[in-house]
């Protein structure tokens, strides 16, 4: 009789042993696949970046591979509201960043034969453009600012155009609003657009939902943009743009390009 229940406890051990495997593959397979799905999700909203444990800090990432690719044939780039009036309003350390990053990108568009525009905002002589009722434009007319023919109106020297740019001039805050942007992308046979600019909360956000509604392709280049609250910048990089365009980076934007690291 011992020897029986002896045998019935062994055949136990065994039974409980190989369930026991079964749950701890089951477990690593469920983890594994989440893991997975995490990595895919970070990789198509933040161009492959994934948790590095070796890196110091909680919330440490490295770029393990470039997602964001772009065929230059049908694109443009769009550097926007990069003016005096509107530069000198940020901080000396953020302008000097900002304007190295432009001048790459402008740089790596132009030796990728993509075509370059302008975007800039200017009113005429006594602000005839501007309605008393529009609470953002209204305060320009007693502070001269953004005049045509002042300096302040005129785009920064560190990305000033070159020959063959296009210059477009608007009297609203979207790139798209006042201006014969469309008819010149439509001309030109561009489908998307690679777009930065100041602020991020204005000209950048108008304009995204604006060509996102007429299904322009469309990413913007995170850090080339700046705004006066950086709380809103974040919000709109992480939560808001990643529903209609790629939100990527100057260095995504130069390896989609084939320009690796190249600086102006």
């Amino acid at each position: 009789m011992s020897h029986k229940h002896d045998f019935i406890f062994y055949k136990g051990k065994i039974y409980m042993h190989r369930i026991l495997k079964i749950f701890v593959l089951a477990m690593f397979l469920a983890l594994s696949g989440t893991w997975l799905f995490a990595v895919e999700k970070q990789e198509m909203q933040k161009g492959a970046r994934v948790s590095d444990p070796a890196a110091s800090g909680a919330h440490a990432t490295v770029l393990i591979q470039p997602a964001f690719s772009l065929s230059t044939d049908r694109t443009a780039v769009l550097i926007m509201d990069y003016e005096n009036d509107i530069v000198s309003m940020l901080p000396e350390s953020v302008q000097m960043s900002l304007l190295e990053k432009a001048g790459a990108i402008l740089k790596a568009a132009r030796q990728s034969r993509v075509p370059v525009i302008y975007v800039v905002v200017r009113f005429r002589d006594g602000y005839p453009e501007i309605n008393a009722q529009n609470k953002l434009f209204s305060g320009l007319k007693d502070s001269g600012r953004l005049r045509e023919g002042t300096p302040g109106a005129e785009i920064h020297a560190k990305v000033a155009p070159q020959s063959g740019d296009i210059l477009v001039t608007k009297r609203r805050v979207g790139a798209f609003s006042t201006t014969d942007l469309e008819t010149i992308l439509r001309a030109q046979n561009i489908n998307t657009l690679v777009l930065f600019g100041i602020s991020t909360s204005g000209v950048v956000l108008s304009t995204v939902r604006w060509a996102a509604d007429m299904d322009y392709k469309l990413a913007v280049i995170s850090d080339a943009c700046a705004d006066g609250d950086a709380e809103v910048h974040r919000v709109l990089m992480d939560k808001v743009f990643p529903r209609q365009a790629a939100v990527v980076n100057t260095q995504e934007f130069l390896y989609a390009v084939g320009a690796r690291g190249e600086k102006k």
